[in-house]
């Protein structure tokens, strides 16, 4: 990876060199490139090439501006003198070369190694600014794969919970529960691998989870998910709704034993743009008081803010006996 940056720094720096050179060396009086012009363009690459690899690198980048200064002033002398007692005397020998006028050979110099040094510079810019968005790719990945990582064990730990208490009643129910929960395990573990799942898949597996956690209420309540028409081939983060499906299951039901309600509404229009809306009833006297804190929350909070910055709106609402999550997520664009 470095090579090939090094070499695409070495190939922009020629082509930038030879075009530089075309416009410095062009005279519309003179019917080719004066030979001249060779070496003293030579002389200011070369001082451009120490101001670009030695007074930029350890000095400009280190923030010494004093004796960065100061060193390419030196480099720019050197070339100065370089062209007025050696070019000079070589390519105009006779009265030109005899008198000193190292001013105006500064004012050849320091226009050509500025745009040499400048345009080192812009590229300098333009890769560290690719490594610094290359670095938080990979950071937001390894973030991203971290709170997916949450998700699994979380929802496992929860409903092995439910499961081992029917286990324990004896509950006709509980092969049909460890059925539905091998389905959405494997669906985890095998199919949500990929940073984004087709919605119908999703869809589906939502659809099995509320049928697990259905099993479980019962006749001490209802349960309504209703996914209206779904329009387009859309994409989306997985087990984003899920958990706060299975919220809204874990706290009705911890907080009551009876007249349990959920509705879950869900629906795509044709521009990509999921509506997502679930509520359900609690007891405020239990042990409900802080449903938007846990893990499940805050990990799927966290994950809208990463996939899908500025392309959703989160809003939770509770009064005291009602919970509702209402969440728009724009599909159509992607990270």
């Amino acid at each position: 990876m470095k090579n090939s940056s090094h070499y695409k720094e070495i190939l922009f720096q020629i082509i930038v060199h030879i075009i530089v050179f075309v416009f410095y060396a062009l005279d519309r009086n003179a019917d080719a490139i004066q030979p001249y012009r060779y070496a003293y363009f030579i002389n200011f690459a070369i001082a451009a090439g120490f101001i670009n690899y030695i007074a930029i690198p350890y000095f400009y980048k280190k923030k010494n501006t004093v004796l960065f200064l100061i060193v390419v002033f030196l480099f720019i002398l050197i070339a100065g003198l370089i062209e007025e007692f050696v070019l000079e005397k070589i390519f105009f020998p006779g009265p030109r070369s005899e008198s000193v006028q190292i001013l105006w050979a500064f004012k050849s110099i320091i226009p050509i190694v500025s745009i040499l040094t400048g345009i080192k510079l812009g590229w300098d810019a333009i890769t560290k600014n690719k490594e610094v968005e290359r670095l938080e790719h990979v950071v937001r990945e390894s973030e991203l794969q971290f709170l997916k990582s949450q998700i699994n064990p979380h929802f496992l730990f929860n409903n092995l919970n439910n499961l081992y208490a029917y286990a324990l009643e004896g509950s006709s129910k509980t092969p049909d529960i460890i059925l539905e929960l091998s389905g959405l395990l494997r669906y985890m573990l095998y199919e949500c691998k990929e940073k984004y799942v087709p919605l119908s898949k999703e869809l589906s597996q939502i659809g099995n989870f509320v049928n697990l956690n259905e099993l479980q209420i019962e006749d001490r309540g209802e349960v309504s998910l209703k996914i209206n028409s779904i329009s387009g081939s859309y994409d989306i983060a997985p087990l984003i709704l899920i958990v706060f499906i299975e919220n809204a299951f874990k706290h009705s039901q911890s907080s009551q034993s009876d007249k349990i309600n959920i509705n879950i509404e869900i629906d795509c229009s044709d521009n990509g743009q999921l509506h997502f809306r679930c509520s359900n009833n609690y007891q405020i006297l239990s042990n409900t008081e802080k449903l938007d804190k846990g893990i499940g929350l805050a990990n799927v909070q966290k994950r809208l803010d990463l996939l899908y910055p500025d392309r959703h709106d989160l809003k939770i609402t509770s009064d005291g006996t009602q919970y509702e999550v209402n969440l728009s997520i724009n599909l159509r664009d992607k990270l």
